[in-house]
């Protein structure tokens, strides 16, 4: 299929842009195979807008005689308004653009078509891969092992070719597991705990029916995580209604009777279309103009949106406690574990892994937790908070996942390498991108789409260095320790970054951001100062004493702190020096 052949209108002339922040502009209007194009015609200060087919989540096309309008809603929660003369042309338009954003085919999306501009470092594709995660694990224990079991993604569609599973558990053995397991999901590592060598596992739901089937390698496979002794923890993503209602359909959840050494908690984390609906009622409350409180209110609370934030980050509050307090592994899983799983085991190690929270660190969390572990990306985030088809398996489960990553940083601000600029880059690749990253719905797909070889990855320009700086959060100070996030409502706030940034101007926020730089650079230059002085002190009170050398020294010191007891408290050992001095040659004098 040619492009040509969906562009009916490819350009027209006179389009008047309405966009946020910016003061309407007349200009041209041009479609491409992949991107809708305005550009202003003015000399004194020229414009453009560019914008992907992908990005645009519906268009609404009004009509005043013979002006129509075409008001885009993006993925990205970003609303558009082009004014088109001619009932024709902006029909025209419409439609090229609705076909050109609705394109049933995967290779025919912008990520094929890309050429980077940049210059490329580092191939992102191979950045993150499992024998690397597997050779950190190894330097600190040898209880674990990689399987190929799935090499050829015969066991299970939805899982990379290779998974570290428990040393003494065969492929055999993984086998009959897989066939015991929703979708052939059977546990498998996620996180290894180096503080007191407690894992984390997750899988899929075990298909005990009604009848309690069970399977002795499934039990065999999650004891092996046990130290003896112990006691584990199985960490539910669904009621336990929901869960009982699985077991008539197929499913169900561990037994008792056969799980005697674990112990199952429920944490509902709602799924699906109850997701996308908050995520919609929310939009909606954010964009209401009418400026009353109270209905702003009512709105938000209505859309139950920071009610997801508290369940899910509860639940993975949860397993992280088990784990570094309780001294017990875990194993989480919900229906599927493609979902709600994933929030939390992801969200478990931010909390306990400070690696978790640097930029590499974070970027190997979502190609482990998210996109390795076949979170379905292409359904979950063909549609955004517009959309006016139908539902089908749309939900923002990264977003929710980021969204509480953000609230973790917006407690521990200096705990996080990077800042919120990032997770924002994040949700918007997500939802629509020239890289190749967020394509597919496992790494199966991905693999038969070829993606490495005919696309970007988003990663190697994430980490050229140009784009890097842009993402580092200034404040960052390197912090080992387990943080624990508050999950009360009142330390859950609504992430204006996403939800308001379209709404009100981030200028004043920017100009802060911008202070705040500047005076952290300018403390970072006073502390070498310090630093440099303490030395040229320490020398002093360990060497031979010249007392016009020292003098001179010491005056340069009082210029830098002209309050003698200012100068004493970062430097106590001067009044040493100075005792050791003639009164004439002491600065203090």
């Amino acid at each position: 299929m040619e492009f040509a052949e969906l562009i009916k209108t490819p350009r027209a002339d006179n389009v008047v842009l309405h966009r946020p922040f910016y003061l309407a502009v007349e200009g041209t209007l041009c479609l491409t195979g992949h991107h809708l194009i305005f550009s202003s015609r003015r000399h004194d200060n020229a414009e453009e807008l560019w914008l992907l087919h992908s990005n645009i989540d519906s268009i609404e096309k009004r009509f005043v005689g013979s002006l129509g309008t075409i008001v885009i809603k993006c993925k990205d929660l970003r609303i558009i308004q082009l004014d088109i003369p001619g009932m024709e042309e902006c029909l025209n338009i419409a439609s090229s653009i609705e076909a050109l954003s609705t394109l049933d085919s995967v290779t025919l999306m912008y990520p094929f078509f890309y050429r980077p501009m940049f210059e490329i470092i580092e191939d992102g594709w191979s950045s993150f891969l499992p024998d690397q995660e597997f050779e950190l694990l190894s330097s600190v224990t040898d209880e674990w092992r990689l399987s190929c079991i799935n090499k050829d993604f015969s066991v299970c569609p939805s899982y990379p070719p290779v998974v570290i599973v428990p040393k003494s558990i065969d492929d055999e053995a993984l086998w009959k597991v897989a066939m015991f397991r929703h979708g052939s999901r059977f546990p498998v590592l996620s996180y290894y705990h180096k503080k007191n060598g407690m894992v984390m596992m997750r899988s899929s739901q075990p298909l005990t029916g009604t009848n309690g089937r069970r399977c002795k390698e499934d039990e065999k496979l999650i004891n092996a995580t046990l130290r003896p002794g112990k006691r584990g923890y199985i960490i539910d993503t669904r009621s336990l209604n929901v869960a009982q209602q699985a077991r008539a359909k197929g499913g169900g959840f561990e037994q008792e009777a056969h799980y005697p050494q674990w112990r199952r908690i429920h944490k509902c984390i709602e799924r699906f279309n109850i997701l996308q609906e908050s995520l919609i009622k929310l939009v909606e409350a954010c964009n209401d103009q009418s400026h009353n409180m109270d209905r702003w209110l009512s709105k938000l609370e209505a859309s139950n949106w920071l009610t997801h934030i508290k369940e899910i980050l509860t639940a993975a509050c949860l397993a992280a406690q088990c784990i570094d307090r309780e001294g017990a592994s875990v194993l989480v899983h919900g229906t599927e574990g493609t979902d709600s799983t994933l929030q939390v085991t992801s969200l478990a190690q931010i909390i306990l892994d400070p690696r978790c929270r640097t930029i590499r660190g974070f970027e190997s969390l979502v190609v482990r937790e998210w996109l390795q572990a076949g979170h379905p990306f292409q359904q979950r985030c063909a549609q955004s908070a517009y959309s006016n088809s139908k539902q089908k398996w749309e939900a923002p489960v990264f977003l929710l996942f980021l969204d509480c990553v953000w609230q973790i940083l917006r407690q521990f601000p200096c705990s996080f390498e990077f800042n919120e600029r990032f997770l924002i880059m994040l949700f918007e690749h997500a939802y629509a991108s020239q890289f190749g990253t967020f394509l597919g719905n496992n790494e199966n797909e991905r693999s038969k789409l070829k993606l490495p070889q005919k696309t970007m990855s988003l990663w190697s320009w994430v980490n050229s260095s140009e784009e890097l700086i842009k993402f580092q959060n200034p404040l960052f100070e390197a912090n080992s320790l387990v943080i624990w996030p508050s999950v009360a409502p009142q330390s859950l706030q609504l992430w204006e970054g996403v939800f308001l940034r379209w709404n009100r101007p981030s200028k004043f926020l920017d100009e802060a951001q911008e202070e705040m730089i500047n005076i952290i650079k300018y403390n970072k230059q006073l502390q070498a100062k310090v630093n440099a002085l303490r030395r040229q002190i320490a020398e002093m009170g360990t060497g031979t004493w010249e007392p016009g050398v020292v003098s001179t020294q010491l005056l340069h010191l009082a210029k830098d702190f002209p309050d003698p007891q200012s100068l004493l408290h970062h430097f106590p050992r001067t009044s040493m020096i100075c005792e050791k001095m003639t009164p004439t040659n002491a600065y203090l004098k």
